[in-house]
């Protein structure tokens, strides 16, 4: 029935063609995937009751298990509406995207409830002009894999005025991204908001343009944090995070080009990192190591700018502190922490 509904709305050529999901209804979805291009730049879908995933990985076609509900190549769709997607996601937190756009460009999403996703809960690839708005995504702290939205291979998107609360990433950065814009978004609990995993293999990747700011991380692993594989070619720059509130949030502030083996040291030839700031940084880290900035042996991190932070500790009577390697850039951080350790 929806496949059919979806012939139709992508065959319409009048108007503003809108597929209406009700409310007060609930739909058990198998698998699908909604093919454009569609004949209308103006397609809308009225999300208002709830798509649940099947609860078995038996209603998966073995080779592709990887995505639920996804949409290839439309252009000019809106997804808008109060109703909730279920991925019930417990029984395979390895596996599935929930929600994946592959090739859709002016795409607007806004005003879903997003639970329980099987792994990402969005997905974003290979897409430009995207915003994200007034969504609220859910999946236990100790679910591995449920990204908020996963961004990769994607240009000019605003995320905004939402809540995100996973067992990992509010939102991950992935590589070949850039012009990408968070707002007003509360993070908490997850991993932060990340730019990477970069490079991992060996592998080239370039994130650029990322802009954070007036967001809030609520009780997560970390906050304003940017990772790469040790070995990785390719940059991550042109980086801001302002305006930002952490409630005793771990690695409120963290650069690691060691990713995943963290005994290891960096090597060269990493990942490039340069002009990356953080400005008006301000609330309560759980980790006494409230700045750590572990960039490669090679270039190491430039043009970090560090102004207006000031964090306190949430466990009474720690002083916070900053750790560096090879990071070069300028602090005017005088109060906790003070970074003294970038390099000119």
């Amino acid at each position: 029935a929806f496949l059919r509904a979806w012939d139709d709305l992508c065959g319409a050529t009048g108007g503003r063609p809108t597929l209406v999901i009700p409310h007060g209804k609930e739909f058990l979805l198998s698998p699908l995937s909604f093919k454009g291009p569609c004949k209308s730049k103006n397609l809308w879908i009225q999300l208002q009751g709830t798509l649940v995933a099947p609860g078995s990985m038996n209603a998966w076609d073995d080779n592709n298990k990887e995505k639920w509900i996804q949409f290839m190549q439309v252009n000019g769709l809106t997804i808008y509406g109060g109703g909730q997607i279920d991925g019930q996601g417990k029984i395979w937190w390895d596996y599935c995207q929930a929600l994946s756009f592959h090739s859709c460009n002016n795409l607007r999403v806004s005003g879903l409830q997003h639970v329980n996703s099987q792994k990402n809960h969005i997905s974003i690839n290979g897409c430009n002009d995207v915003d994200i708005s007034h969504l609220k995504i859910t999946a236990p702290e100790e679910s591995p894999n449920t990204d908020g939205i996963d961004i990769s291979a994607s240009n000019h998107l605003h995320i905004h005025d939402s809540f995100i609360g996973t067992g990992d990433d509010c939102v991950a950065i992935n590589g070949f991204s850039s012009y990408i814009n968070i707002s007003r978004v509360l993070c908490g609990p997850g991993h932060g908001i990340s730019i990477g995993s970069l490079g991992k293999g060996g592998a080239y990747e370039t994130v650029e343009e990322v802009h954070v700011e007036d967001c809030t991380f609520k009780g997560t692993m970390n906050g304003a944090r940017i990772k790469t594989w040790k070995g990785g070619r390719g940059y991550a720059r042109k980086i801001s995070f302002e305006r930002i509130r952490m409630i005793n949030a771990g690695n409120p502030i963290i650069i690691d080009q060691t990713y995943v083996n963290r005994m290891a040291a960096a090597s060269t030839g990493d990942v490039e990192i340069s002009d990356v700031s953080y400005k008006g940084v301000i609330g309560s880290s759980t980790d006494a190591r409230a700045v750590y900035f572990n960039c490669g042996d090679g270039a190491g991190c430039r043009n970090i700018v560090v102004e207006d932070v000031e964090m306190t500790s949430a466990v009474a009577g720690k002083q916070l502190f900053a750790v560096c390697n090879n990071a070069h850039g300028t602090s005017s951080a005088d109060r906790s922490p003070r970074v003294p350790c970038l390099l000119p």
